[in-house]
Formats: structure tokens, sequence, C-alpha cells
């Protein structure tokens, strides 16, 4: 018999150390693409994935400023947020397999290991860019935002769907343009580069999160939008911020939901 889908998916939440744990995705999602993973759940996801002993993760607001925009240090900090945020996505789309994939047909497991892949993949080119400028990952602190957003809706796959993707990852629709603006003026060619992919994937990734959170609305019966609204409120502790990428979230199918009424609460 195969090993099940839940096994290997705990197996890349448990890696701590960053490069095995990109391998161990990229394995899973390889091993689940070609048939040797069966549909099956059988092992119950860890509380919180295993990490490595650095970055340092510190709450928010004690994170140390990033430096000037245009120095070394501050492109340098910058990039480091961005290849930990693609570091805990890695794990976001395994657990959401692993914790939620039951409910789900095999379609969802397609979607969300394709995307804990490319995420893997992502984080992957942040750290050859920073270990290129002379750092590494993990030579910086960290928050740990998202990994507490998925904790605090680790028992409902609405809410998780509603503030993980469809809240915290499309933000990232909103600043990465702005982002990939100011390493193209600092002539960061390379860098550039590695966020137009990002931009183009995290499109796609959204779209996915809009999608399976509509559907599990139909199959409960419940009106998709205004159930979005209330699982913010509830479970979003942070602030919807404008201005917003109204393209991107269009091609994400977020226009239809009243983040804009939210944000002017």
């Amino acid at each position: 018999m195969s090993e099940s889908v839940a096994r290997a998916v705990a197996t890349v939440l448990v890696t701590a150390e960053p490069r095995a744990k990109v391998m161990s995705a990229r394995k899973v999602a390889r091993d689940w693409r070609l048939g040797r993973l069966d549909h099956h759940f059988d092992v119950t996801m860890p509380a919180r994935p295993a990490r490595p002993d650095r970055p340092e993760l510190m709450p928010p607001n004690r994170m140390p400023k990033r430096g000037r925009a245009g120095s070394e240090r501050g492109r340098i900090a910058l990039i480091h947020a961005l290849a930990h945020i693609e570091f805990a996505a890695i794990d976001l789309a395994f657990d959401l397999v692993g914790r939620f994939g039951a409910r789900f047909p095999r379609s969802f497991v397609d979607d969300w290991l394709r995307v804990g892949a490319d995420e893997a993949m992502h984080f992957a080119l942040l750290a050859r860019r920073l270990h290129r400028l002379g750092s590494h990952y993990g030579a910086l602190p960290a928050h740990d935002g998202l990994w507490e957003a998925a904790a605090a809706t680790s028992d409902n796959v609405l809410a998780r769907f509603a503030v993980v993707p469809m809240v915290l990852e499309a933000r990232g629709l909103d600043v990465t343009p702005t982002t990939l603006a100011r390493f193209e003026a600092l002539g960061d060619e390379a860098t550039a580069r590695i966020l137009r992919r990002i931009l183009d994937d995290e499109v796609r990734h959204v779209a996915a999160g809009t999608r399976w959170f509509e559907s599990a609305c139909r199959a409960d019966r419940i009106e998709p939008e205004t159930t979005w609204a209330q699982l913010v409120a509830t479970h979003f502790r942070g602030l919807l911020k404008p201005p917003f990428n109204d393209s991107a979230r269009d091609a994400a199918g977020l226009t239809r939901y009243p983040y804009r009424a939210l944000a002017e609460r």
C-alpha cells in the first residue's frame, strides 16, 4: 500500500531546516502528481510546524527597522522579509491539505500541493538571492504573523480561506508591484525578476483560495460575500489597508467581496 498524502504532508511540516523543507515539499508534490500517494487522511497535523533556530521570531511591533530602502542593508532586509513570508507559505499550503483535505475531492489536493511547491520555489529563489548579496535566510529576525493566522483558523476551513489566501496573501497582490518597482529603480533586475514570478503565481494562489472558499460555501448552502465579511471580522485581528490592486484582485476573483467596506470601518 502506498503512503497516504496526509503522512507525506506531515513530513514537510515537521522538517525545520529550510533546504530540507524545500526538498521535502517538492518531493511530496511530485509524488502526488505521479500517483505515488494515496488520497487518505490518517495522520493528525502538528499544531505548529517545525522551525529552524534562525531567524529569531519576534512580535511584529518589536521588529527592528529595515533601514533605508536604497541602502544595501535595507535591500537585504526587505528580501529577507519576503523570503520569510514564502517560507511560512510552504507550511500554510501543506497544512491546508493535511488538516482539511478529507473534506474535499482530489482536485483540492492537486491545487494546494501545486501551491506548496510554488511557495518552496519562491523561497529557494529568494534565499539564493540573499546568498548572492552576501547574506542568508536566518541572518535577521522575522515575525510569525502568517502562522498565527493559520493557528487561529485551525478548526474552521472557511475561516482559513477567508483570512489566509483572501486577506493576507491578497495583500501581497497589493504591495508587490510597488516593491518590484523599488528594486527596478535600484537597478536590481535579478530581484525584480523573482518578484514578477511571485506576483504572477500569487494571483493563481489567491484565486484557488477564493474558488475553494466559494465551493465550500455552496456545499454548506451559505452566501459567500456576507460569510466572508463575517469571518474576517471575527478571525482577522489586523486591518485591511488600501490601496488595493484591483486588477490583480479581479483576476483572483476577489472584487465581488466587500474588502473596501471593511477597510473603511
